[in-house]
């Protein structure tokens, strides 16, 4: 979502409009939990919000953790800062990591750019997705600008270099409000190439229980990590 209450870049940052009056409050208080990353055997876990700071942190864990090969997204809703995610997907592709969102997982925004950058990516069971159209207080809102607008490039791009179709981008425009979040469903996973196994078990064909699974799951788990940046 993008909170264009702030002059924060928020443009990426994609989560449903259950989190407007948390992500509003971190964003004034500059107290949104940062992108850490946990190591757990040959992984590391990732959790929080995705901002400059996040290039770093990767590199430090990389560093001390140099066997690490996959990725797990325990909760990634989002991003502050649009050029810093997209170095950080480049820098994951071209380590060659795996990326996986467990069945209590949740990616959506930022979040779900930085899942696809896995060179073999798997969405367990359960696991949330959600998609956007980017907006930007002093760009404008994604949707409304034409097909052929160079500010679509940067995006368009990434998904290339990463063998992702541009389809997948336009869908996203579409797919809900810069404020809003939609939440893939099994079927859309499959169509947009999102995993590199099968992803017909990954959401129940009802898409509202989806919605309303994935809004709560994205309210605690931001919840409990705003409490806990403000520690």
């Amino acid at each position: 979502m993008r909170f264009i209450a702030m002059n924060l870049d928020l443009r990426r940052f994609r989560a449903g409009a259950v989190g407007v009056a948390l992500l509003g409050v971190a964003a004034c208080s500059g107290a949104y939990p940062p992108l850490t990353f946990t190591p757990d055997e040959e992984a590391l876990r990732l959790s929080g919000v995705i901002d400059a700071r996040a290039l770093s942190a990767f590199d430090v864990a990389i560093d001390t953790h140099p066997g690490t090969t996959r990725l797990i997204f325990d909760f990634v809703p989002g991003s502050m800062d649009d050029e810093s995610n997209l170095e950080l997907a480049r820098r994951v592709r071209a380590r060659g990591l795996e990326t996986y969102v467990p069945g209590d997982g949740l990616v959506a925004s930022g979040g779900t750019d930085l899942f696809l950058a896995g060179t073999a990516r798997q969405l367990a069971p359960g696991a949330c997705v959600g998609v956007h159209t980017w907006g930007d207080e002093t760009v404008g809102i994604g949707l409304e600008f034409p097909k052929d607008d160079p500010v679509h490039q940067p995006y368009l791009d990434y998904y290339a270099e990463i063998g992702i179709d541009a389809a997948f981008y336009w869908f996203t425009l579409e797919a809900a409000g810069p404020d809003e979040s939609h939440w893939m469903t099994a079927a859309e996973l499959a169509e947009h190439g999102m995993t590199t196994v099968a992803a017909t078990a990954l959401a129940p064909a009802d898409s509202g229980s989806t919605t309303s699974r994935c809004d709560d799951r994205f309210l605690e788990e931001f919840d409990a990590l705003f409490e806990e940046a403000e520690r």
